[in-house]
């Protein structure tokens, strides 16, 4: 199709992850970059964070959710970056091509030198939880309810109970104690809370909501609004304990039962996932076993800090660019990088040793608590690395960066990182 307009970097999403990627790209001298974002402004998930703690990292300063992303905003402006908003990407194919739709365009298909994914990640609702009972009224994840008070200005209820201890749930169980609201307890049915420690802290422990840990529901009350929960205890594995059921009266259940990368349109170009992250398998450049097709941010794994989300994001633009300007080393990455004992994940998953410049950064979480450890990474039998931590927990990802020069020195193909725990 000769009409068929061509860009040179297409990105998909337009949260932080999308500008960050945006912004490396066109520093790298990229010209024809196109944005695509479904909602009718920037900024992602970040416009409904009202919260401050974002930018630590990145700006050195303490910014609420919208003056981060402003910031990012203010840059895709200033760099004349054409975005397309209230937009819908439907599907990418392997070749690059990119088919969106739009009020005023239409179904329209455009062709990319490359293609950035940056679609983030969804919450998991109550189907992903499985609790009994019937569907009454009252019932929110915590990205909605976040979404109803802080852009839409409804609130969502008197009495609350919360499942889950994902971040967005602690800082929603601040939130609705400051509008007035009583949050009974917040539920966990492991033994530990599942968000960063500085969110349980300043959000349940400084405001005196219960964090109840191996605790869950086992059945929800009401017919046409919630009247109540069932809340049991859990055993050794989070399985609910027979007999230990209490009932607690409320009119709304929030549920922040953990993240899902969103990932229809990377199954659209056949892109493989990794099943332990739910997002692509990616390489030191993010880019996915797909040539020229880019991820990064919450689509390849869920980050607890937008300031990581940035820095990833950074790499894929760069990356995206390089590809574009053909100069990188595009033979498959033929290291991998395997999560060993005490590990969840891993990113990246593979490794192309000429392309890494001055030393790789391992982005991983542990499947557990930790107290005094450290985190190994090995060629083989043979330790490459090894990094002291006084306490791990899955809520928190941690970083291990390893020089180039250990990656030079591998004799075999695959690296295997763990996490131990120091005995006494």
């Amino acid at each position: 199709d000769r009409s068929m307009e061509v860009y040179d970097i297409v990105v998909i999403g337009g949260g932080p992850a999308g500008m960050a990627a945006a912004v490396a790209a066109r520093q790298m001298g990229i010209e024809k970059i196109l944005l695509i974002e479904r909602d009718r402004e920037l900024g992602g998930i970040l416009q409904q964070c009202i919260h401050n703690g974002f930018g630590l990292h990145n700006f050195k300063e303490d910014l609420t959710g919208p003056e981060f992303s402003e910031r990012y905003i203010q840059r895709i402006e200033e760099l004349d970056i054409p975005c397309k908003l209230d937009t819908m990407g439907l599907s990418i194919t392997k070749n690059r091509e990119v088919v969106f739709v739009n009020a005023r365009e239409g179904l329209k298909t455009v062709k990319a030198g490359a293609i950035v994914l940056a679609m983030g990640c969804r919450e998991r609702a109550r189907g992903a939880v499985n609790i009994p009972g019937s569907r009454p009224a009252g019932i929110f994840t915590a990205g909605t309810a976040q979404r109803l008070i802080n852009i839409e200005g409804y609130m969502v209820g008197k009495k609350i109970m919360m499942l889950g201890t994902g971040d967005i749930g602690l800082i929603m169980a601040r939130r609705l104690t400051l509008e007035g609201s009583n949050v009974i307890a917040v539920l966990a049915r492991k033994p530990y809370p599942g968000g960063l420690m500085r969110n349980v802290v300043q959000c349940l422990y400084d405001y005196d909501i219960p964090l109840m840990l191996q605790h869950t529901i086992v059945e929800i009350l009401g017919k046409d609004r919630v009247r109540g929960v069932l809340v049991a205890r859990t055993d050794e594995n989070s399985l609910p304990i027979p007999g230990t059921e209490e009932l607690y009266e409320c009119d709304t259940l929030i549920l922040s039962v953990g993240l899902i990368p969103e990932n229809e349109l990377s199954l659209s170009a056949g892109i493989e996932l990794d099943r332990r992250t739910g997002g692509p398998i990616v390489n030191e450049s993010r880019e996915t076993r797909v040539p020229g097709i880019f991820a990064c941010g919450n689509v390849v794994h869920v980050h607890d800090l937008v300031d990581f989300v940035v820095e990833e994001s950074e790499m894929a633009g760069k990356g995206a660019a390089r590809f574009v300007q053909r100069s990188v080393e595009c033979a498959d990455a033929s290291i991998a990088l395997l999560p060993g004992r005490g590990l969840k994940y891993v990113v990246p998953q593979r490794v192309n040793a000429a392309n890494v410049e001055d030393g790789l950064d391992l982005f991983l979480r542990v499947n557990r608590v930790y107290g005094p450890s450290y985190i190994e990474v090995k060629d083989g039998r043979e330790s490459i690395k090894k990094v002291k931590r006084p306490h791990m927990s899955p809520g928190e990802m941690e970083r291990v960066r390893i020089n180039r020069s250990n990656i030079e020195k591998m004799k075999g193909s695959d690296l295997i990182v763990e996490a131990v725990g120091v005995e006494g």
